[in-house]
């Protein structure tokens, strides 16, 4: 079965060469070109991933970005003609996976989408994990400390998941912008020592005298695994 993937774009010039490369490399395309009719192709049915472009005629696609996100993990790249630093931060903060930057090469694109959609379909990337009293169910993205929800953004959620699914090992601050942000990024990593911020408060951890993420000076972090445990497993489930 194809994978489908919605194209938000209204510029015909873009959407058609783009549509036509993205179905000879095996994908069913549907092409947008308003918030309106993405809306209502999204109720019809979800897709395995949407090629969001920013500017549309009828609002923003950041717009629907949040929407989405509200209910759904389904993965968003985001198209755009704006390649200022802020632009594509606040793209990624609001939970798109990726952000390209037009003009661009389909056959990049596609590359790109592939990565995405693998490593969302992988297997071990999809198994909870239960850690002390944390667990983490990424097919609900959910996340319990002692069995009490704790509510995270999506770029929060898979800091999270990337570092439990590591518990014990340090993981360096490339991979994590490469795996939580973008593979492209090559701005400042400011913006993961705020977000490991955010995560420990949320946590309850200090980072003085960490229970759960520890700092790997000039190095990266680490999910730490309490005494007598063995790293990640299956949640025990609850009562």
């Amino acid at each position: 079965m194809r994978l489908r993937i919605l194209l938000v774009e209204d510029e015909e010039t873009i959407s058609e060469p783009l549509a036509g490369h993205l179905a000879r490399e095996g994908f069913q395309v549907e092409v947008v070109p308003t918030l309106a009719q993405a809306r209502s192709a999204l109720e019809r049915e979800m897709p395995d991933l949407i090629l969001l472009d920013l500017m549309l005629p009828d609002g923003d696609g950041r717009d629907l970005a949040k929407e989405i996100r509200r209910s759904s993990d389904v993965p968003i790249v985001m198209l755009t003609a704006r390649g200022e630093e802020i632009d594509r931060v606040l793209g990624l903060e609001l939970g798109a996976d990726d952000y390209v930057v037009k003009p661009f090469s389909a056959r990049e694109l596609s590359a790109r989408i592939r990565a995405i959609l693998r490593r969302g379909r992988s297997p071990e990337r999809r198994s909870p994990i239960q850690i002390g009293d944390i667990s983490l169910d990424p097919g609900a993205r959910t996340v319990t400390k002692a069995g009490e929800p704790i509510e995270l953004t999506p770029r929060e959620f898979d800091l999270l998941h990337l570092l439990m699914a590591n518990a014990g090992r340090v993981v360096r601050r490339e991979e994590i912008m490469d795996e939580v942000w973008d593979p492209h990024w090559f701005g400042p990593t400011k913006t993961l020592d705020v977000h490991i911020s955010w995560l420990r408060r949320k946590l309850g951890d200090d980072a003085h005298e960490p229970r759960y993420i520890a700092t790997v000076r000039g190095v990266g972090f680490r999910f730490l695994v309490p005494e007598g445990t063995e790293g990640p497993g299956e949640p025990t489930g609850s009562g």
